[in-house]
């Protein structure tokens, strides 16, 4: 019922930046808690940047200074804004939410300051891969 279309991933030189956005629809209210998550190869999925259903930002510190989670109500969307990207920063970027009390919850690895949904993700987009190269 619910359907997250992720966009905006591509490739960039270190230090530049890019917008991913996430479209989100079949689900009557907008304001419900979502993270951005990358997955490296051959490394577990983790969290990065997490908005509560009060609006309130967290993020990672590798990313903290460099990152801004928003979100846009009225269109149904969730943004990552990236600046200042690095080679580490490279990986295929999931958005997520949790919504309602239906279907599998899952519970990824949080990078250190991340605060994520304490009920886990039961929805998740289908990925956008981020390169950054020197």
């Amino acid at each position: 019922q619910v359907q997250l279309v992720e966009s905006g991933g591509g490739s960039v030189q270190a230090g530049g930046s890019l917008r991913l956005s996430c479209a989100a629809s079949g689900y009557t209210y907008r304001s419900y808690c979502m993270g951005w998550f990358r997955q490296a190869p051959g490394k577990e999925r983790e969290g990065v940047a997490n908005i509560d259903s009060d609006g309130g930002p967290s993020y990672a510190d590798s990313v903290k200074g460099r990152f801004t989670i928003s979100r846009d109500n009225a269109n149904n969307t969730l943004y990552l804004q990236m600046n200042s990207l690095k080679p580490e920063d490279s990986a295929l970027y999931y958005c997520a939410a949790e919504v309602g009390y239906t279907g599998f919850f899952v519970r990824p690895r949080a990078l250190s300051g991340v605060r994520l949904c304490s009920g886990g993700y039961n929805y998740w987009g289908q990925g956008t891969q981020v390169t950054v190269s020197t």
